[in-house]
């Protein structure tokens, strides 16, 4: 079976530290549970992704050059 979070499609994914947590958290003014939310079994998901990590997600975009978002990972 393929290996699909390597396809070239598939934006970068990866999980962030407590620090980098609480500087988004703070940007936005926001809980953690406010974020969008990823399922454990999203194929794109790093290995090391456990549930209630959060993922920042960086996407080519043509307006902006790279997009940033963040998901919580869940069950």
């Amino acid at each position: 079976m393929a290996d699909v979070s390597t396809h070239e499609l598939v934006p970068d994914h990866s999980v962030l530290d407590d620090a980098e947590l609480e500087d988004v958290l703070a940007e936005y003014d926001i809980k953690k549970t406010d974020l969008p939310k990823i399922k454990r079994t999203d194929p794109g998901l790093p290995d090391e992704a456990e549930v209630g990590e959060v993922i920042k997600i960086e996407r080519d975009s043509r307006t902006t050059d790279r997009a940033v978002v963040y998901r919580l990972v869940i069950d």
